[in-house]
């Protein structure tokens, strides 16, 4: 099969990885950066272009790696190649619901999933409101459009959560105010959802002095065995957002497992050093699972 990695930087473990994988299994992989891709609208004959006007009509899938910085040009491209009738591991509507975390978050609760208590509002003028409405300080507060970890602060007195919120309001920043779950311990879990499973899971932990227990802020990762509620909360996470491919965040509470968020770009670098598990060919593997394709066996005579 002829499949694209659709992504920002070709040199990410990940995306290598991915490349490897597909290599491997015989396909022929094209990295594409979403930036420097570009489209023609037409309801006949809807086209996708790459760089000197290399034409992209002969795609059978497009694995949809878009960070948050490109995420309306990323997912304005996946939608492009979906209206050209190729399969992209996750599709747009997902990507776009998975990013916006105040609407992902409504829809988990929708679904009988429960989150940290969390507050959100407009104005500073709420402030005091909202501290209290997820049991005053400690609390985390977090911006709506991070990522790794960043734009995450523990404020641990409520002094401290009435500076953050009010510097973030003045900033008109978009925030959630959430409650602190202590028992977590600085961990959380991270699992890796593939077509509607759970494929690997470890536990990540935060480093000395630090709440965040995200690879990127320095956090360590170990394999963990998850209880059977952890791994149906996560598929069904996945399957709400419509995520073919999902990195699912749950922490463990005094009041059972709770969903934190979920990532529809998932880093592969942990999770394969962690567990040894090649996370990309199972990706890999999905698609052709998905596009009824079957690896030629040649047999030596």
């Amino acid at each position: 099969m002829k499949i694209a990695l659709l992504a920002s930087n070709e040199m990410l473990y990940s995306n290598q990885r991915l490349l490897e994988a597909g290599e491997e299994r015989g396909h022929d992989m094209e990295f594409l950066n979403i930036t420097q891709c570009y489209m023609k609208l037409d309801a006949v004959e809807p086209e996708a272009h790459y760089r000197g006007g290399a034409l992209l009509n002969d795609l059978d899938a497009v694995i949809t790696r878009i960070k948050p910085r490109v995420t309306f040009y990323g997912t304005a491209l996946a939608r492009q190649f979906e209206s050209m009738g190729v399969y992209t591991t996750n599709s747009s509507a997902a990507i776009t619901q998975s990013r916006d975390k105040l609407f992902s978050l409504q829809l988990m609760l929708k679904s009988g999933i429960n989150i940290p208590t969390t507050g959100f509002a407009n104005s500073p003028m709420d402030t005091n409101e909202l501290i209290d409405m997820v049991g005053g300080a400690p609390l985390i507060v977090k911006l709506l459009e991070g990522t790794q970890g960043r734009g995450v602060v523990l404020a641990e007195t409520r002094k401290a959560a009435e500076s953050v919120i009010n510097a973030f309001k003045t900033l008109q920043a978009n925030l959630l105010v959430q409650k602190f779950i202590k028992e977590a311990d600085g961990k959380d879990l991270r699992c890796f959802v593939i077509g509607g499973k759970v494929v690997a899971s470890i536990e990540r932990k935060a480093a000395p002095g630090e709440f965040r227990a995200n690879l990127h802020q320095g956090g360590s990762a170990a394999v963990v065995k998850i209880t059977a509620e952890e791994r149906a909360l996560a598929i069904k996470a996945a399957k709400i957002l419509g995520l073919q491919v999902a990195g699912v965040d749950i922490i463990r509470s005094s009041a059972g497992p709770l969903l934190l968020e979920v990532n529809s770009s998932p880093g592969l670098e942990g999770i394969e050093s962690a567990t040894g598990k090649d996370i990309a060919g199972m990706i890999i593997s999905s698609i052709e699972k998905k596009l009824n394709w079957k690896r030629e066996l040649h047999v030596e005579e």
